[in-house]
């Protein structure tokens, strides 16, 4: 076995920690402490309220409370604590300034009353729901037909291809393109994916690589297993000067605390580019990430229902994420001979190391 095998089987034995266990379960694989972290503080951010477990949560967020008594747009959340409900928050402010509607959100505790959140939207006017989180997105399914359904703020959901929404993955036609642009020598994108998770993205990935003159090498791993031995084959037979490595929001492909840090050595040592839909990937040393632009997926949210309180067709299919930002590792790309100018730093929202 090579010497990145027993690393990778010594790391599964010993310090392998559960599938997902850094995620977030509300906001999906790609929201990680590190994502919400890095987006920029609003000043005035109200603290969270306290959860009580036998009611439902309700609040008004930002202006709501000086707008009419009749809202026509109810958004539910996650009523979760920091630093994940800052995510959700921000989302929130993008959904009030993007639409100009009149938006009241409510906070759904894993243990809310189904029947009293109906009875509510419906005494408060409400005629279109932005549901975010997978808390937000549960809730939402229980409610009845009659009001129209946007969802958001989660990686993946079940039926996607029957809901209207956008998802937190970030679009990959976006991250092939950033990708090209840095290295357009790169032939090949090598990922690691679960299909359990990830099959609807890489079919999206799929389309997007031949638009792009690239190929798509995805490798299916069920378990962390699984996903050790199509790494240590990836690495034996990439060529860093013209293959890629994506890592894919995939709890079971790229677990934090046994995948990931192995993976990383391995590209460095081998000069294999990495890039992500996480910046806590590139912190760590991945060579860029594209990730959600919060503010502005609530004001794209906000168009999709928009579009709907005005008697358009509901458009089916969650959407691959084209808010975003992107961070790069400016250290990286210095060891696999990538040189940056200014300019182009300046199109880069986070640089790490920091300056």
């Amino acid at each position: 076995m090579t010497q990145l095998g027993l690393l990778l089987l010594a790391a599964l034995l010993g310090t392998a920690a559960p599938a997902g266990a850094n995620a977030n379960p509300d906001a999906g694989p790609a929201a990680s402490t590190a994502t919400f972290a890095a987006a920029p503080a609003r000043t005035g951010e109200p603290a969270p309220r306290p959860r009580h477990a036998d009611a439902l949560q309700l609040a008004q967020s930002g202006d709501a409370a000086r707008r009419p008594a009749g809202e026509a747009v109810a958004v539910l959340f996650p009523d979760i604590g920091e630093p994940y409900r800052k995510v959700f928050t921000e989302i929130i402010d993008g959904i009030e300034d993007g639409g100009k509607l009149r938006v009241r959100s409510y906070p759904v505790a894993s243990n809310a009353d189904l029947a009293e959140l109906q009875a509510t939207l419906k005494r408060n006017g409400s005629r279109v729901v932005i549901a975010l989180g997978r808390q937000g997105v549960k809730a939402a399914s229980g409610l009845e037909p009659a009001l129209g359904v946007v969802v958001g703020g989660v990686s993946s959901v079940p039926d996607a291809d029957k809901l209207n929404g956008i998802s937190l993955s970030p679009d990959p036609a976006l991250l092939f393109a950033r990708l090209k642009s840095l290295l357009p020598a790169v032939r090949r994108v090598i990922v690691v994916y679960n299909p359990q998770n990830s099959e609807a993205l890489m079919r999206q990935a799929r389309e997007a690589a031949r638009g792009l003159g690239l190929e798509l090498n995805a490798l299916e791993a069920g378990d962390l297993a699984g996903a050790a031995r199509r790494y240590e084959a990836a690495f034996a037979a990439a060529d860093g000067r013209h293959d890629a490595l994506w890592l894919p929001p995939d709890p079971t492909t790229v677990d934090e605390a046994t995948i990931l840090p192995i993976v990383l050595k391995e590209s460095w040592n081998r000069n294999v580019p990495i890039f992500s839909s996480s910046i806590l990937h590139v912190k760590k040393g991945a060579l860029f990430a594209l990730y959600p632009n919060n503010y502005e997926l609530g004001r794209e949210l906000a168009g999709l229902a928009a579009a709907l309180l005005q008697g358009e067709p509901a458009r089916r299919g969650v959407s691959p994420l084209r808010a975003v930002r992107i961070a790069f590792n400016w250290r990286t790309a210095s060891h696999i001979g990538l040189n940056i100018d200014a300019g182009q730093q300046r199109t880069f929202d986070f640089l790490f190391p920091e300056p």
